[in-house]
């Protein structure tokens, strides 16, 4: 960024609201009506959000609106600074209006896709005065947001230890690599190999995260690379429409596509993939008692995957 004070001067949360609806939904055109704007002032503030940035955060194309390098970076800022506000917002009210019983979950994205719509929906059966406030985040959003007091407790993966310090982690369930695609695939009539499935688009998480690591190390054992024509992306949403609508191969966790695979929603390539998954758990700071209600949640989580 050149020019870091213009930046700061002209930035506004319009810009990140857009961006962010943008990322979310992948096409303008869901994004402009979530926001009720017309897609012409959409993508008018969008170019505004990249000038003042000076690089692209998205590629617009027929198939949708997909993050750049640059724009998944941008994102992880940009969702933290919303949050925050929402935080702050929420704290003003509490003080105006007495205090409101809530609790503060982070998860990954593709926990928050596979477990958390039926833990919610049974938690709130009998917890119907309790607001949650939940944030699909990287796990290293997670462990800040754990550190910080933003969350009361989180969905994620143990990390190196200097990064666990103060906090305790209980494992949920050991997460499998699937490759999945929408029950029409042509691959799904051919002999598969892994250098005939990179043949088609894939649907990946970013660098540095560990369904990531496991993808390029299955791949790695097979001889592949992924071809260039690939979408990086933490969206589990994003992800799960591009394999429904489609012909991506979506490397995805087990447990964010569980009922879409148990519906037929989705198919899951009869492929070998080694290993006993990546464990994903629960994760509370050492020195904070919960509420009851973060332990009631807690609970439903625990019933849920037993």
């Amino acid at each position: 960024m050149e020019n870091y004070g213009h930046f700061m001067q002209r930035i506004r949360l319009r810009h990140l609201h857009t961006f962010v609806a943008v990322a979310q939904q992948g096409t303008l055109g869901r994004a402009a009506q979530t926001l009720n704007l017309s897609q012409p002032a959409l993508s008018k503030t969008l170019n505004e959000l990249e000038n003042l940035i000076g690089a692209r955060l998205l590629e617009r194309g027929r198939m949708g609106a997909h993050l750049t390098p640059t724009g998944e970076q941008f994102l992880t800022h940009a969702l933290r600074i919303l949050d925050a506000l929402q935080a702050a917002g929420h704290s003003l009210h509490s003080a105006t209006q007495g205090d409101p019983q809530v609790v503060r979950l982070g998860a990954l994205p593709t926990a928050l896709l596979g477990l958390l719509p039926s833990v919610i929906g049974q938690f709130h059966r009998h917890q119907i005065g309790v607001s949650l406030q939940v944030a699909a985040m990287n796990n290293t959003m997670i462990l800040s947001g754990l550190k910080s007091g933003e969350l009361d407790f989180g969905i994620g993966r143990m990390s190196d230890p200097e990064l666990m310090g103060g906090l305790s982690y209980e494992l949920l369930f050991l997460e499998s690599l699937r490759l999945v695609v929408h029950p029409g695939h042509p691959l799904l009539n051919e002999t598969l190999t892994f250098r005939r499935i990179l043949d088609w688009p894939a649907v990946v998480l970013p660098e540095g995260t560990p369904p990531r690591d496991r993808t390029e190390a299955l791949l790695k054992e097979q001889g592949c690379k992924l071809s260039p024509c690939h979408v990086e992306t933490l969206s589990a949403s994003l992800s799960r429409q591009l394999a429904i609508d489609y012909d991506y191969v979506w490397f995805v966790p087990s447990g964010a596509v569980k009922e879409d695979l148990k519906t037929g929603v989705l198919v899951s390539l009869p492929v070998a993939i080694p290993g006993n998954g990546e464990p994903v758990g629960i994760l509370t700071r050492v020195d904070t008692p919960l509420s009851v209600h973060a332990v009631t949640l807690i609970n439903t989580i625990r019933q849920t995957i037993a």
